[in-house]
């Protein structure tokens, strides 16, 4: 008997022959709707590509500002993640859990470290439609907690619409030793820098090829590819024939270069007639006044960053040629955008270990110098000096983290050749936007609206502005076309800002100063693109409506609580399933790279190491655990002669625990215990068979260590001495790590433990 009659779906009696087949149709977009490429940098400033005026030569992003816009009033968060959330999901970033780092949790909805649910991401919106979404690069939007092999999963690239992905989850990496991961797996880097590897090119290998395996196999579907460059956040690293070609290329100093680029921005029309060039920052010194060693530092400081930029954009250039040679290049719409502006952690004269800022420990240029010819190699981990992050950011004042124009202001290229009229290519767009109008805007070109439901859940409304409309010839006059986005708000870390029909209100907030306290400030934007002019004093009634309209939107986004960057935002959550909750953890290797957050945190507290061995040969070597680079580490092993070696590795100055004797074959429990006080020294104390084979007082002992995590049997990413991958010759059964949060008064530990190493 057959089915009963429907409009969907096939209808069915006993035979074929009797029966009426049906196939759905297919998932497709609006016909003509454009391939998307959005390629992000990482604390790229407003003045650090060339087309924006910067020093440093990038003429294949300067090739999409010739056949297309560059948009000269673009803003962003002031931090990674939280830009990162608003460029994925068109909703504003504390609204979506997301006002800081996903390295955090507070306790409270607009801090949780992930997405929420009800902000579905341009992917996810794509991907329902008939897109292939692929996401190569930094994520940094799931909790780091998550990011182990053991997940969960759902808040990884794939869980939130993207079919492939191929990067890091973390915030940063080592971009000769990148932490990577492909799919849901993490997995070693293909090469090493001996071979030339460099993980910027390393992406866009996989970028290229996801694209090439899609339009050769469905080239009826369009794609989305979110090309997220670790460049050029920190470390600052190049291949070594990048590096050579900068030196002595910015000998003239900051003060000169800060001029020359903000000429050439007049010169190019990315800044308006009559812009003044900010004041040096507070801490920016002279660069006449400096000494010659910390001239030294910051001039090779700042040839790896150029270095780096310059790399990056070699690698953008492969993309485009890409795109190119597919016949593509016309029907994509390629965005490139910064995330943030130059980075301030750098502190005042740089830092050849960018973990030195993490841990409040400031460089010594004296000793930094004996090092220079490291810088921007593979056992680097620099960045600049706040004077060079400043040129970065001209003609704006204060930098990353900020909500001044040199936190927020980023650059914003838009090419599509088949859609956009050419006759605007080259020109620029000075209506005001923010990173949250790029998906409006993409919903736009592909003929699409936003879901009002995601799997169940109810979304919240696209709180950005599309920007389509300045893609033709009239909008080039901003008078006659005014910026549909009329009201933005921003907050980042206690410091906020607000903007409103071209005025922007702002304060710079001082820790530990209580928010009421602070000190806001009045601007013209549309008459003082450089926020030189405070009108606080004479527009009194202005800056009144400004500061309550930034209430209004706090209210009206979850902006509050307002929190600052203390001690409190980075304790955390101490539930179970968080492995900053746990004193134990027992390792059964083999097992992936324990990433950072997940594993113990063997910096900030006194721990005890036991590790069942196994070894046939009482010569046999190689790493038991290692943690961290060569920049910045930590690693037990046994060497070629098969002793014990403990090698702790504080920014290049190594301490070494050596056995006397090799370790005997057969099973053996190896042990190693650190007792820290709460800053400087350490004990590290060695066991085998829980007979003691020697000690060490380490003189320093950085608490937050790499961004690069934890591995058992083997040392990947150079923390130890023995050649990489340098894995364990033999069996380790278990690894077994105890933590203690209790620590003793400093002077006190030291004393005696040093006192207790000169009676032996």
């Amino acid at each position: 008997m057959a089915s009963a009659s429907s409009a969907v779906g096939p209808v069915v009696a006993r035979t074929a022959a009797d029966s009426t087949p049906w196939w759905p149709e297919p998932v497709l977009p609006p016909a003509g709707a454009p391939n998307v490429v959005v390629v992000l940098l990482d604390d790229t400033g407003f003045a650090h590509l060339s087309c924006f005026g910067g020093p440093v030569p990038t003429p294949n992003v300067d090739r999409l500002a010739e056949r297309g816009l560059r948009f000269t009033n673009f803003h962003t968060t002031a931090l990674c993640s939280p830009s990162r959330a608003c460029l994925l999901t068109g909703r504003n970033h504390h609204a979506v859990g997301m006002r800081a780092l996903s390295n955090f949790d507070t306790g409270f909805d607009n801090m949780r470290g992930r997405i929420d649910a009800s902000a579905a991401t341009l992917a996810e919106m794509l991907q329902q439609v008939g897109y292939g979404t692929f996401a190569v690069g930094k994520w940094h939007l799931a909790p780091m907690r998550d990011a182990s092999a053991a997940g969960p999963f759902h808040q990884w690239p794939l869980g939130r619409g993207f079919d492939r992905y191929y990067g890091f989850m973390q915030g940063e990496t080592d971009q000769f030793h990148p932490e990577l991961y492909r799919d849901n797996h993490l997995v070693d880097p293909p090469d090493t820098p001996e071979n030339g590897y460099h993980v910027s090119a390393d992406l866009v290998d996989e970028a290229i090829g996801m694209i090439r395996n899609h339009r050769s196999l469905v080239p009826e579907r369009p794609f989305f590819t979110y090309l997220a460059f670790g460049a050029t956040h920190a470390p600052h690293q190049a291949p070594p024939e990048y590096l050579e070609r900068y030196r002595g290329a910015f000998d003239d100093g900051w003060d000169v270069w800060r001029r020359r680029t903000y000429e050439r921005q007049l010169e190019l029309g990315v800044i308006p007639a009559g812009t003044d060039l900010a004041p040096r920052n507070p801490g920016v010194e002279p660069w006449d006044d400096l000494s010659a060693d910390e001239q030294s530092l910051a001039l090779r400081l700042q040839e790896a960053f150029a270095a780096m930029l310059d790399h990056t954009d070699v690698q953008i250039g492969r993309l485009l040629d890409a795109l190119d040679d597919l016949g593509v290049a016309d029907d994509t719409v390629v965005m490139v955008m910064s995330d943030n502006g130059a980075s301030q952690e750098g502190q005042q004269y740089g830092v050849t270990d960018t973990f030195r800022y993490f841990n409040g420990i400031p460089e010594d240029v004296a000793d930094a110098v004996t090092r220079l010819d490291a810088i921007g190699g593979p056992r680097s981990n620099t960045n600049y000096p706040w004077g060079w992050a400043q040129v970065g950011n001209t003609p704006a004042k204060r930098y990353k983290q900020n909500t001044h124009g040199g936190g927020v202001r980023d650059p914003l290229i838009v090419s599509w050749p088949g859609g956009i009229d050419p006759s605007v290519d080259g020109q620029t767009r000075r209506q005001f936007h923010h990173i949250t109008d790029v998906v409006p805007t993409v919903l736009q070109l592909v003929g699409i609206g936003a879901p009002t439901t995601y799997n169940g859940t109810g979304q919240q409304p696209i709180h950005g502005t599309s920007f389509a409309y300045a893609f033709v010839p009239e909008a080039d006059d901003v008078v006659a076309v005014p910026s549909t986005k009329t009201v933005q708000y921003f907050e980042m870390f206690g410091h906020r800002g607000i903007y409103a029909d071209g005025w922007k209100a702002v304060t710079f907030h001082q820790r530990g100063r209580h928010i009421d306290e602070d000190d806001w400030e009045l601007y013209h934007l549309d008459e003082d693109f450089s926020e030189c002019h405070d009108l606080a004093g004479t527009e009194p009634e202005q800056l009144a409506r400004m500061i309550e309209l930034f209430w209004i939107e706090a209210g009206r986004y979850g902006v509050l609580p307002i929190q600052e960057q203390d001690n409190r935002l980075f304790a955390g959550h101490k539930a179970a399933g968080n492995p900053g909750g746990r004193d134990r953890f027992l390792y059964h290797p083999p097992i992936a790279r324990v990433p950072a957050d997940a594993a113990p945190a063997l910096g900030s507290r006194t721990w005890h190491l036991r590790a069942l061995i196994e070894r046939s040969d009482a010569g046999a070597s190689g790493a038991i655990l290692s943690m961290g680079t060569s920049n910045n580490g930590l690693a037990l092993y046994l060497d070629g002669d098969g002793h014990l070696v403990y090698d702790h590795n504080a920014f290049g100055h190594h301490t070494f625990v050596r056995s006397p004797d090799p370790v005997p074959a057969g099973q053996i429990v190896v042990e190693l215990r650190q007792d820290r006080v709460r800053r400087g020294p350490a004990r590290a104390r060695l066991a085998v068979d829980e007979r003691h084979a020697g000690e060490a007082v380490i003189p320093l002992v950085p608490a937050m260590i790499s961004t690069i995590g934890l591995d058992i049997g083997r040392c990947i990413a150079r923390a130890c001495e023995l050649p990489a991958p340098a894995e364990f010759d033999g069996r380790i059964i278990r690894v077994e790590i105890d933590t203690e949060r209790a620590m003793p008064p400093d002077d006190e530990a030291a004393l005696a433990w040093t006192t207790a190493l000169g009676t032996q």
